[in-house]
């Protein structure tokens, strides 16, 4: 479109403005600078409008994010940018917030309001639910980067923080709705076992030299504040050396008269049974296993009591003798009378135990507890392990307690309602007849 020399006394016509920038001297070729000058001040006009700006030249408010379904919330290269709704706290708030109360867990996710549980029971708190940036925000808050990589990587993680004042449990995990996490509080001074109300039993067991002591009960019964209170005993009356294997670490003890070394997978160690078997190399008197996970940490464990070690380990059964059919199953039909034989040699007690609510609104713990005793042994190698719950009914002498006993002593104690003690029996029908006297 470039002008005829022979028509230069004709008017210039009106340009065009073109639709996408260009450099000045690509617009129109052959023509006079001025017009040049002219076309380039009207693209730089045109790049610079935005889609919101009205013909009075305010700029209204951008339209907030469309809202992306869960598995478009972030890659696991890019994770959300931080950036918390100015209506919601930070995340030491809301910690502090449930530490001051006695709540001992913290749920977040995201499309949810922001609940924590209260002796057992869930409540919701006054804040809206939670987007995606805060959500993320939160997790800056107590984690790196790498941490949030590997989380979105492999969509779950777990771990623990600490605070001046409580220790906190993390678990983070995806779900249909978005990521969600668990925070579980623990208290920074470990309870005593006068604290916590544990029979003399727990006392007896702790001052055994070998042998195994199994913890067992659902999630959230308090197994390892049980466990703490135990080591903690040990450590301040016996001159031991104890090793931990946990995954996290929970309760942090401090050496007094033993000398107390932790390890937590993941950080200290990077498989579970590894550990437990290089600790046999490691000079240790008792050994703490966080979970008795699986066949192999099983045997290690069993070898080592049977090697002259106190080791203390956790299941998820909510009886004693639920807990030996439990640990049979890991093994072959072949393998099980060997296995029987291990147990009855190396156990010293299984302490199955869970939480109730009292009266009072807090919550107490009831206790289903096994003592290995010369009977005791003779049934574990016969394998007449329902016939041992008649034993424990009549093994007081021993430290022994069935789940009905525990929950009719805190029932005559007034600490509980009739109603919840026939709520966490496994027997009601047995608990009721005690209950009228008939038993």
């Amino acid at each position: 479109m470039s002008q005829n020399p022979n028509s230069s006394s004709r008017p210039l016509q009106p340009l065009p403005v073109p639709s996408i920038p260009m450099p000045p001297s690509e617009l129109i070729k052959g023509t006079t600078p001025e017009i040049n000058q002219e076309m380039s001040q009207k693209v730089a006009t045109q790049v610079k409008k935005v889609p919101n700006m009205p013909q009075n030249g305010q700029i209204s408010p951008s339209s907030p994010p469309q809202s992306r379904a869960p598995s478009q919330a972030a890659s696991p290269q890019t994770p959300p940018r931080p950036g918390r709704a100015p209506n919601q706290p930070n995340l030491e708030y809301l910690i502090q917030f449930a530490f001051d109360r006695g709540y001992s867990d913290v749920h977040l996710g995201v499309g949810e309001q922001p609940r924590m549980r209260d002796r057992g029971e869930m409540i919701i708190l006054d804040y809206p639910e939670i987007d995606i940036n805060t959500f993320y925000s939160w997790l800056r808050e107590m984690l790196g980067e790498e941490e949030i990589l590997r989380f979105k990587k492999d969509l779950e993680f777990d771990g623990a923080t600490q605070y001046d004042f409580a220790r906190v449990r993390i678990n983070i995990f995806e779900s249909l709705r978005g990521p969600g996490m668990v925070l579980r509080l623990i208290p920074m001074k470990i309870p005593t076992m006068e604290q916590l109300r544990l029979p003399m039993v727990f006392r007896d067991v702790c001052d055994v030299q070998k042998g195994l002591i199994l913890i067992t009960g659902p999630t959230g019964s308090g197994k390892s504040t049980t466990l703490a209170a135990m080591i903690d005993y040990i450590n301040k009356e016996h001159p031991k050396h104890i090793i931990t294997i946990e995954d996290p670490i929970e309760f942090v003890h401090e050496s007094r008269r033993s000398l107390i070394k932790q390890r937590e997978v993941g950080i200290h160690t990077h498989e579970f049974d590894n550990a437990l078997k290089a600790c046999l190399r490691e000079d240790p008197d008792i050994i703490l296993v966080g979970e008795m996970r699986d066949k192999s940490t099983v045997n290690t464990a069993l070898k080592a009591a049977q090697t002259g070690h106190l080791v203390l380990g956790t299941l998820h059964t909510n009886s004693a003798v639920k807990t030996l059919d439990r640990i049979l199953t890991l093994y072959s039909a072949e393998e099980r009378e060997s296995t029987r034989v291990a147990i009855a040699e190396s156990l010293v007690c299984i302490i199955s135990q869970g939480l109730c609510r009292t009266t009072d609104g807090k919550r107490a713990a009831f206790y289903d507890i096994l003592v290995n005793t010369d009977a005791i042994k003779d049934y574990i190698r016969s394998g007449k392990n329902d016939e041992i719950v008649e034993l424990m009914k009549d093994g007081e002498y021993h430290g022994m307690i069935t789940t009905n006993q525990s929950l009719f002593n805190l029932y005559q104690k007034g600490r509980i309602t009739e109603e919840v003690a026939l709520a966490m029996s496994p027997v009601p029908n047995e608990l009721a007849m005690m209950l009228r006297g008939r038993i």
